[in-house]
């Protein structure tokens, strides 16, 4: 049996991801919809490593773990309010540029911010 819960699993200490989560959250509260947030905390429970999951988001939905815009892209479609964006971003051609951007430009530069950051904790 599949699990009817979407686990949503974010970088809790980074603060645009934060920050965008949170705006996710409270839909998702205001709609009683079955998602889950949770923070790096939780990254072994889906079997990835802190570091790996503070590398980018993952998603957790229908037995599927799922990284990246494919990701958020499967988190949008849960949410009645950002359907629309969800079928935008997976059109063909938008969909690739938008997989690129993500892996090789925002996700790398959150991920620098966040090893920044946890230098400055040590």
């Amino acid at each position: 049996m599949k699990d009817e819960v979407t686990h949503v699993l974010y970088n809790a200490d980074c603060p645009v991801c934060r920050t965008e989560i949170g705006h996710y959250r409270r839909m998702a509260e205001r709609d009683a919809l079955p998602l889950r947030f949770d923070g790096l905390e939780k990254a072994e429970a889906l079997g990835l490593s802190r570091d790996a999951a503070a590398r980018r988001l993952h998603v957790m939905h229908d037995g599927q773990l799922l990284s990246g815009i494919p990701a958020f892209l499967v988190l949008w479609q849960q949410m009645p309010r950002t359907r629309w964006l969800a079928r935008l971003v997976g059109l063909p051609g938008i969909r690739q540029a938008a997989c690129g951007l993500y892996d090789h430009v925002l996700a790398p530069m959150l991920y620098r911010a966040h090893l920044r950051r946890e230098r400055r904790q040590s």
